[in-house]
């Protein structure tokens, strides 16, 4: 495969994003989830216990940027579906829950490595740098507009 370099910018992210989301989803669609309903399952499936409703919506809508009632309906599709369980104001992975997560994690992480492997760690640490500011002004701005 043959690369042209060329600067950053937010065409080059938004294709390298795409392209990588796109892979997600094909692993996401053959296990019956899609893209937000992935999103809210991963932090329930990651806790020690159960995880405040709420907070779960809250930092969904926060990291998405999508509505408050959008992430509730995921969070109620989940529940429905029988991958996480509700106690009151909170959430909890089901044994189904976690064996589909684990499933979607196993595909990822090999689609992951043939997609991440081969670049040098250097390349990785300034890459990582440069998104997280991105991210960090990017979320100024929306902070910004929304005033």
């Amino acid at each position: 495969m043959t690369t042209t370099t060329t600067p950053a910018d937010a065409r080059t992210l938004g294709l390298a994003h795409y392209a990588a989301r796109a892979v997600l989803e094909s692993v996401l669609t053959r296990h019956g989830l899609d893209f937000q309903q992935q999103i809210v399952l991963r932090p329930v499936a990651l806790a020690v216990g159960p995880v405040d409703r709420d907070r779960l919506a809250a930092d969904t809508v926060a990291a998405l940027k999508t509505g408050e009632d959008s992430v509730r309906n995921t969070i109620d599709e989940l529940i429905a579906a029988g991958l996480v369980a509700t106690d009151a104001s909170e959430v909890r992975i089901t044994d189904a829950g976690r064996a589909l997560y684990e499933r979607i994690v196993k595909e990822t992480n090999a689609a992951s490595a043939r997609i991440w492997g081969g670049i040098p760690d250097e390349d990785l640490l300034a890459t990582g740098r440069v998104l997280t500011l991105v991210t960090e002004r990017a979320n100024a701005e929306l902070a910004t507009a929304g005033r």
